[in-house]
């Protein structure tokens, strides 16, 4: 079982996301090598849970994501800044900047108060329009993407999120959404927009503590690309990762309102397709291949390279995961020797927050390898 929200672990949970895998996963593995003091590696790094057990234990790290959203909380999992420097630039950016664009669909309408929308937008605007990214900047972006949306408080001055009704995880579709709230007569209350991102920021235990590395090794691409990998300046020694599952296409689309956030369209972009190749058990082991192939030319040639992978499909795949795992590995032309498998339905590190997903998403097979290179 997964261990319990705690203070600590706040910038952790500084934004929920659906495919998240539970920070004891990265946490068990990086204390086999407390000795090693080893260079952490995640090329499908999602919302950092990776990079944040890595800084947790002082260790350097990197991330990659193709996904604008995921590198954005990522990038908050290594930054360090007073608690009151991305406090400050809120009320900065709120004051200051008179938003050119607040969204009129009948979705936008619906899900915030109008007033609650432009303070949004005005953070939207701002942020986009920073000359140089900062850790303040980062920890702020993180937390209105947190903020975004969620379930309606009780009480307003208790609200944690900005919206109407929605869940934490992944944003509802437009029209699904408008007709949730006419049938049950949801109204958008107004939110302080401040007030919520203090009663989030003011949580986050540690983050004037310094970090052993910078935002910027959180890097946006495909980690198929050879070329990424170049901008990685050390060499891995262990990699933490979870790739998306095995037939799982609507990562972009489930994230578009977050996407929003980050300079993208106020309407759903369903032409965006997924980072791997899903079509065909053969294909997604190619495109999986080649990851595994960047990292270990990435790594130091005679120094151990581990990879701890959480790899699951979904229920609709009818796919034997284990094969499709080690069918990447052939593809990907390194040597590896397959340390360890074990379903991680039963591993005592928990599986990934599947209750927080969409069914249709859940993964119905996990299982956890440790390969190394031989």
């Amino acid at each position: 079982m997964a261990l319990a929200y705690n203070k600590e672990n706040a910038l952790n949970a500084i934004c929920p996301y659906f495919t998240m895998f539970p920070l004891e996963y990265p946490n068990r593995v990086l204390k086999r090598h407390l000795k090693e003091k080893p260079v952490v590696l995640d090329p499908f790094c999602g919302r950092g849970t990776t990079l944040f057990s890595a800084r947790k234990f002082g260790f350097s790290a990197w991330g990659i994501d193709s996904s604008p959203v995921a590198v954005a909380i990522a990038k908050a999992k290594l930054a360090s800044c007073d608690i009151e420097a991305p406090l400050e630039l809120a009320a900065e950016l709120i004051a200051d900047v008179e938003p050119a664009d607040l969204p009129d669909t009948p979705f936008f309408r619906s899900a915030y108060h109008r007033s609650t929308l432009r303070d949004i937008c005005a953070l939207r605007e701002g942020l986009l329009g920073l000359e140089n990214e900062t850790d303040a900047s980062s920890i702020l972006r993180a937390a209105a993407l947190g903020c975004l949306h969620g379930p309606l408080p009780k009480h307003v001055e208790n609200a944690g999120y900005f919206s109407n009704q929605m869940p934490r995880t992944y944003a509802s579709k437009p029209d699904y959404a408008v007709r949730f709230w006419k049938e049950r007569d949801l109204k958008a209350p107004k939110i302080d927009v401040l007030r919520v991102l203090r009663r989030k920021i003011e949580r986050l235990a540690g983050l004037d503590q310094a970090s052993p590395c910078p935002i910027t090794h959180v890097l946006h691409g495909d980690a198929q690309s050879e070329e990424l990998f170049q901008s990685i300046s050390k060499a891995p020694s262990v990699v933490i990762t979870s790739p998306p599952y095995y037939g799982m296409r609507t990562y972009v689309q489930d994230q578009w309102l977050r996407n929003w956030f980050l300079g993208g369209p106020d309407s759903i972009d369903y032409s965006a397709g997924p980072q791997l190749d899903h079509g065909g058990q053969q294909a997604f082991a190619v495109s999986l291949g080649k990851v595994w192939r960047n990292i270990a030319n990435t790594a130091s040639p005679s120094e151990s390279l581990h990879m701890y992978i959480r790899f699951g499909i979904i229920p609709s795949a009818l796919v034997d995961a284990k094969k499709l795992f080690r069918d990447s590995l052939e593809e990907s032309g390194i040597n590896w020797r397959l340390v360890s498998t074990r379903s991680a339905n039963s591993a005592d590190v928990g599986k990934r927050q599947a209750d927080q997903m969409k069914a249709e998403s859940a993964a119905a097979v996990e299982f956890d390898f440790h390969v190394e290179r031989v």
